[in-house]
């Protein structure tokens, strides 16, 4: 057998391999990246024209952080007086996030926003690229960019165009688990009044093209954006609707809100999606069926499942009518006669948006599973893990960055958020 290096090439031979051609490589990388942007800051700084009040005190060092390592880079230092506010020319031009290049940085809180937890987040970083940076210094960046991703998920659309014959709309709450002082006077389902979650509202959009041989609608690859947001319901509705112009709701063949029947959201779709179709999430429809017959024939009836099966069946023939007729002549005079007919409310509020059968010969989703899943997956899957209990920034900050890697607006942020550093170097900005 051949023999590398005096050694047997095994698998470990082969790692270490693979890290002294990294090592290799990346010296040399990073000592470029360092001069390159000496270089740069260096013809910032020459050619920067300082605002009124500002006056520079010298050369100061900053260790960088980047993919392929550290370096110094040395950059001028304006200070003023007025406002005790200190500058960096370079340093906003250059886009650093701190100590970190703007790529790092990205990386940084695509990491801290995608893993489970910030310690989780180090580890893949060392493990995976060789870049150390501490779960606490993950947390800062993350929240940091976070924050500032959360105020453009909420920026004013710039309305955009749409070619799908079906444009849908849908949103939903889940609770979170929050730190005490999150919860204070807060009203919750625990025995005593108390909460222990805080609504968070996740809203989404996509678009469908066709149908299945079926006639079963078929939801167009990648076309879901997400929005999250703890504003009430009633700031909520505002925020998804900008996210609905920028995907081009002016322009599609047809609106389609999806709720989940609750009067918040209904409100919402009337002020917001006026024009929509609006449609109660069949499940949800299901869902309240069985609780309506919880009231009028108990919970284990032996004849439940059979009857919320044929509520189901006859729902999808467009007969809410007949059934909330039906039930109410089936209970006259009982004694379960009044929490019958507050279960039915919800389906004579509905009554509009609950006749699937048509809006399923129109090709039309009739459920809100993609919300729902954006709930567990956008949500779920970082926020509700086992022991987490959040401040309010936090989780929406973290939220906001998922929000806007799920719904691939990743490079559209962070040339936003360039674009934004290099403005602090803007005389009129500075002066302000």
């Amino acid at each position: 057998m051949e023999r590398f290096g005096g050694q047997t090439p095994n698998g470990l031979a082969v790692q270490e391999l693979e890290t002294l051609v990294r090592t290799a490589i990346f010296k040399p990388a990073n000592a470029l990246v360092g001069w390159l942007l000496q270089q740069a800051a260096d013809r910032i700084d020459a050619a920067y024209q300082p605002a009124p009040g500002q006056q520079r005190k010298g050369r100061e060092p900053l260790r960088v952080d980047g993919l392929f390592g550290a370096f110094q880079l040395e950059r001028d230092y304006y200070y003023h007086e007025g406002k005790k506010q200190g500058h960096y020319p370079a340093d906003a031009a250059l886009g650093l996030e701190g100590g970190y290049t703007p790529a790092l940085a990205r990386l940084i809180c695509l990491e801290g926003a995608d893993e489970t937890g910030y310690p989780k987040a180090e580890r893949h970083l060392a493990e995976t690229g060789g870049i150390q940076v501490s779960a606490r210094q993950i947390q800062r960046v993350a929240q940091r960019v976070g924050r500032d991703a959360q105020a453009w998920q909420e920026r004013e659309a710039q309305p955009g165009r749409c070619d799908a014959p079906v444009m849908y709309v849908s949103a939903d709450g889940t609770g979170l688990p929050m730190r005490p002082k999150e919860l204070a006077g807060r009203k919750g389902k625990q025995p005593d009044g108390t909460a222990k979650t805080r609504q968070v509202y996740l809203g989404c959009v996509f678009t469908q093209h066709r149908t299945d041989k079926k006639g079963h609608p078929v939801r167009d690859y990648e076309s879901t954006t997400y929005v999250s947001s703890f504003q009430s319901i009633d700031l909520f509705g505002p925020i998804l609707r900008q996210d609905a112009l920028r995907r081009g709701l002016g322009t599609a063949g047809k609106v389609v809100l999806l709720i989940d029947g609750a009067k918040g959201l209904e409100n919402r779709g009337k002020d917001c999606f006026k024009d929509s179709v609006q449609i109660v999430d069949f499940y949800h429809a299901v869902e309240h069926a069985g609780l309506m017959l919880d009231a009028l024939l108990g919970k284990n009836h032996p004849e439940h499942k059979v009857r919320q099966y044929r509520w189901a069946k006859r729902l999808l023939k467009d007969k809410v009518k007949n059934l909330i007729q039906e039930t109410r002549q089936a209970c006259v005079g009982q004694p379960q006669a009044q929490a019958v007919d507050e279960e039915l409310g919800y389906f004579e509020r509905n009554v509009a948006w609950m006749q699937y059968g048509t809006f399923r010969a129109h090709g039309y989703f009739i459920g809100s599973g993609v919300v729902e899943a954006g709930c567990k997956t956008v949500i779920g899957a970082r926020c509700k893990q086992s022991g987490m209990f959040w401040s309010k920034p936090g989780a929406e900050n973290i939220l906001a960055l998922r929000c806007i890697h799920s719904s691939r607006r990743s490079d559209e942020f962070w040339k936003h958020r360039l674009n934004q550093h290099a403005k602090r170097n803007d005389t009129p900005s500075l002066s302000a």
